[in-house]
């Protein structure tokens, strides 16, 4: 969703006045979103959230033990 709006992940990290660290972290699965953070997410990149587009998330989740 990010590469597809043009933004970097610096870009997209200002748009939700967040560290790139933290856009770097949800990339490689290290820190996952929240509802509000996605939707929010979502928006930044100029976008809205879709039924397919959350079905795709979460079916790319890979479940790590606890």
């Amino acid at each position: 969703m990010r590469l597809d709006a043009g933004l970097t992940q610096a870009g997209l990290a200002q748009r939700l006045d967040k560290p790139q660290s933290f856009v770097a972290k949800v990339e490689t699965q290290e820190r996952r979103l929240d509802v509000i953070e996605f939707v929010k997410w979502m928006v930044a990149c100029d976008g809205m959230p879709t039924a397919s587009a959350i079905l795709t998330m979460v079916a790319s989740v890979d479940e790590k033990p606890t």
